[in-house]
């Protein structure tokens, strides 16, 4: 029987997901189908239920389903476990569902050459902050620093994740030139929000590695401010890709070309892609 995956949240017409493993299935001659399934707020436990009873491969979830799905699954790994949220499903041989999050080891993957002694800053202290910084604790980091508007919620994720300490936002452009990795994780930046900066960043690094989970526009005012300096500015595509790669090879057992991926959805974007 022919093999089908999906991704499934609300809304669910802007998921460049479709494009990307669609894309991926036809470069690796792979005779299965991806599709965008629109799921409705109570609908949920009816939707995982038709995915397994329809023969669903596995599937990806987006929001605001991320946390919500988790009891509706036989098994949780320990990528997700630790920060309450799947965003990848398999189906094991003996018809199991079991939850992944992909995002944040998605998101190491995009910075390229990164070392376990490196400081890091996070700005903001949200879902994503406490996802990428789970994904690196699993992978050995140990130097985090959180800065954000309200100091308590960035204790709170310090307290949760038992990692890093927390910072004030003064505090973190007083020390920015201490830090290797600056990873912008906060809304501003998106289209149709405030585009202030969350923070200043003429005293950075050099040479360090600015990011920003933001992937649309591809040059946030963030990046652009960055782009001022002798830095490595990182958008937030090469999340979106590596995220999606891991969850086609938990699937199909193949990585697919991230690469070639990265340059198509660019253009798509409108940008254009250097190669790092």
């Amino acid at each position: 029987m022919k093999k089908w995956f999906a991704v499934i949240g609300n809304p669910i017409t802007h998921s460049l997901s479709p494009y990307m493993h669609e894309t991926w299935l036809q470069e690796n001659n792979i005779d299965a189908s991806y599709i965008p399934v629109h799921v409705e707020k109570d609908n949920l436990k009816e939707a995982v239920e038709a995915l397994k009873l329809l023969g669903c491969s596995g599937w990806n979830v987006t929001v605001p389903y991320k946390n919500e799905i988790i009891p509706f699954l036989d098994e949780i790994d320990i990528s997700a476990q630790g920060i309450g949220a799947v965003n990848t499903v398999v189906k094991t041989e003996d018809n199991r569902f079991i939850g992944y999050n992909t995002d944040g080891l998605g998101f190491i993957q995009s910075l390229g050459p990164i070392y376990t002694d490196h400081q890091i800053l996070f700005v903001g202290a949200g879902g994503a902050a406490r996802g990428i910084a789970h994904a690196l604790k699993q992978s050995g980091f140990t130097n985090i620093s959180f800065a954000n508007r309200t100091h308590a919620n960035a204790e709170r994720l310090v307290n949760d994740i038992q990692i890093g300490h927390a910072i004030s936002l003064e505090d973190a452009e007083n020390r920015l030139n201490a830090f290797d990795i600056i990873i912008q994780t906060t809304p501003q930046g998106m289209k149709n929000q405030e585009n202030t900066l969350p923070i200043k960043l003429n005293n950075i690094k050099e040479h360090a590695i600015v990011a920003d989970i933001v992937y649309n526009p591809l040059v946030t005012p963030f990046l652009e401010e960055a782009g001022k300096y002798n830095v490595r500015t990182v958008n937030g595509l090469g999340m979106l890709v590596h995220q999606g790669a891991i969850a086609f090879s938990y699937w199909n057992g193949i990585t697919p070309n991230t690469d070639k991926m990265m340059a198509q959805l660019t253009e798509q974007l409108g940008g254009s892609y250097v190669n790092r």
